[in-house]
């Protein structure tokens, strides 16, 4: 694995922030001017030359997100790097192209040990790796777990082509599973104890990818996510369902595609799950409601004798955030998934 200034243990934590900063500034300008990308989407999505005014936003915002990206590695260096090694990976997927992923593995890792490995999934319609994930990571870590963040296709923070690539039940979970096997392969993770974790869409696509490789995953955790794609189409608002009948595995609303829709929608292939499920769920989540996403999702895990655990807080301060907070729902949520990850995976 390349190192780079984010590449850190306990050692080389000296780095200044204003130092940082300025050498991340110098580091987005040359990654721009040197992706490894094709030529033809090198004329599409960077053209440095351009006089357009909206070309030049749009170059000033992904550059942004690239900063701001660096920010939130350095934000968990400085909090955590002398317990928890932060690395990034570069992730050969299924489509010859490359998942940006980061690694966290104890800083005094034990030297031939295999560990209990976990691949942690953020959602999102164009998210990336933030501060609200730093306290699944830090106890995971803590409790002895190695951890993978995989930054699939649409995540945002690693320019505009990776940024677009959106789509949604198809490429975040073939990416997933990529960064996934990868992860299983090396030498101090122990293939045989991997689990996965998601939240959100993160949630959908654990799910999808406990179903797509039944045999990869030892356990499978599910926060909020959403279990019917189907539905989440039929009540979110316009414009955000015109966005995603636009990515080219759905071309179209689901009448025009209805196989698609039911291709992603996690409910449809619940007989084909093995690992153990351990599903967390609130009342007044407006975003993944729980009648129509985890309860139905429970019923159908239930009628095809498959292993799982339902948990259901009662109006969860947060709403659909509620992981997020600091608060009792919260903390018992994480506790439960430590002991459900532990139970099958130690």
């Amino acid at each position: 694995m390349k190192n780079n200034i984010f590449d850190h243990g306990a050692k080389g934590r000296k780095i200044s922030v204003a130092a940082a900063v300025v050498l991340l500034f110098f580091g987005v300008a040359q990654a721009q001017q040197s992706d490894g990308r094709r030529p033809d989407e090198l004329k599409t999505y960077l053209d440095l030359e351009s006089k357009e005014t909206n070309v030049k936003l749009d170059q000033i915002l992904h550059q942004l997100y690239e900063v701001n990206q660096k920010i939130i590695t350095l934000s968990f260096i400085q909090r955590y790097g002398d317990k928890i090694k932060m690395e990034r990976a570069m992730v050969p997927n299924q489509d010859y192209d490359l998942v940006p992923s980061w690694v966290f593995t104890p800083v005094e890792r034990e030297s031939g040990k295999r560990y209990p490995a976990v691949v942690a999934v953020h959602g999102g319609f164009h998210y990336s790796l933030d501060e609200e994930f730093f306290g699944y990571i830090v106890r995971f870590v803590s409790e002895g777990y190695v951890v993978v963040f995989p930054e699939y296709g649409g995540s945002r923070g690693y320019g505009r082509p990776h940024y677009n690539n959106q789509r949604y039940g198809t490429g975040d979970v073939a990416d997933v599973l990529s960064v996934a096997e990868w992860f299983a392969d090396k030498p101090y993770v122990d293939a045989k104890r991997l689990g996965i974790v998601g939240r959100s869409r993160g949630g959908m696509t654990t799910l999808l990818a406990i179903q797509h490789k039944p045999k990869l995953f030892k356990a499978a955790v599910d926060v909020v996510g959403l279990a019917d794609f189907l539905m989440y189409m039929a009540y979110k608002p316009e414009y955000r369902r015109n966005q995603i009948a636009q990515e080219p595995q759905f071309s179209g609303l689901p009448f025009d595609n209805l196989q698609a829709y039911i291709d992603a929608s996690p409910i449809m292939h619940v007989e084909k799950i093995e690992a153990p499920l351990l599903i967390h769920a609130t009342t007044y989540d407006t975003t993944v409601n729980h009648k129509v996403h985890s309860e139905r999702l429970v019923e159908a895990l239930k009628a095809h004798g498959k292993k799982y655990e339902y948990k259901l807080y009662d109006r969860a301060p947060g709403s659909h955030d509620f992981s997020d907070g600091d608060s009792p729902e919260s903390a018992d949520s994480l506790n439960r998934i430590i002991k459900f990850l532990d139970k099958y995976l130690k």
